[in-house]
């Protein structure tokens, strides 16, 4: 849809719509650029304040996504005064204030409406520097593949609103979505990546899948090597896979060779992330920093696969 809309730019507009990345980037001048994004969710779990972490992580993530610093940011809020009150809506804005203050950025205002199903999460303001700007048209032939965090949180999140998830699982996935992007982008930006994504509701495959048709690139995967939340593979396999996850694959299907893996397998690899983690492409002779230092801040890491000149395909392998 946004296509189809005018496309008469400024030049100082140094990231837009059509490369599908995660945040647009304005220049103010040689040194500063303005990152802009904004992101909201419905409920993924019970508690009002922990929903407002996930939510506000998820929304800040964009800006680490792109290499860049958050500033303030603005609520976006979506409420049903009636069947849940004020002392809930303060508990949600409260976890969204949690991670502004863990991130180091200021919540200053929002916007709330009526709306019959809960809605939240924030419009983000941050700065970058112009010349270290990572996109999704950045990787590189060569490179290796770096995700920062486990796949698997859209089938637990299924799984919780079934009331099927064991409590341990349950938190895990809660711990993932609450951590924040921002170690992984300074560790990306240390190993001097050139290219990156955040892992959020077009799954792995979907975002990856963007990155190598912009970048030109093929990519390959070892699905044995990509981290998931233990008991997300046993509850997939009990078929509690959200529609977002198979509409995933559904669009990113034709660019991907799934070889002799299992619809349940390549699915966990499409599923729909809610405060996913990151993916980067650096150069071989940095990939291994890159991994140590994530996993001395507490990442659950991995290098997932690598890239090849091409024209945007993806091999699980």
């Amino acid at each position: 849809m946004v296509s189809q809309l005018p496309n008469d730019l400024s030049g100082n507009l140094l990231v837009g719509t059509d490369t599908g990345d995660d945040a647009a980037v304005w220049r103010l001048d040689a040194d500063r650029a303005l990152v802009s994004t904004a992101d909201f969710i419905t409920p993924v779990v019970d508690d009002a304040r922990t929903w407002g972490r996930v939510a506000a992580a998820n929304s800040v993530s964009d800006v680490y996504a792109m290499g860049g610093t958050p500033l303030f940011a603005l609520n976006l809020v979506g409420w049903n005064s009636d069947a849940l009150g004020p002392e809930l809506l303060g508990e949600l804005l409260a976890g969204g204030n949690d991670i502004a203050t863990a991130g180091g950025f200021a919540v200053v205002g929002g916007h709330t409406i009526d709306d019959p199903e809960p809605k939240y999460g924030m419009a983000v303001t941050g700065m970058v520097h112009p010349d270290r700007i990572l996109t999704n048209a950045g990787l590189k032939p060569g490179q290796q593949l770096i995700l920062t965090k486990p796949l698997g949180i859209g089938v637990i999140t299924t799984a919780i609103k079934a009331d099927v998830a064991a409590p341990e699982v349950a938190q895990a996935a809660v711990d993932s979505m609450t951590r924040l992007n921002d170690v992984a982008s300074r560790v990306a930006l240390s190993a001097r990546a050139t290219g990156a994504t955040d892992v959020t509701g077009f799954g792995l495959l979907g975002h990856l899948g963007r990155m190598v048709a912009e970048s030109r690139v093929d990519a390959t995967i070892e699905v044995g090597a990509t981290p998931l939340i233990p008991g997300a593979a046993d509850l997939a396999a009990q078929g509690l896979i959200p529609g977002g996850t198979r509409r995933n694959l559904d669009w990113v299907g034709e660019r991907v060779h799934a070889g002799n893996f299992d619809d349940t397998a390549v699915l966990l690899l499409a599923d729909a992330q809610t405060s996913g983690g990151l993916v980067f492409g650096v150069d071989p002779e940095h990939a291994a920093d890159a991994l140590a230092e994530l996993a001395d801040t507490g990442h659950t890491a991995a290098i997932i696969g690598s890239t090849a000149a091409g024209d945007g395909q993806i091999t699980l392998r």
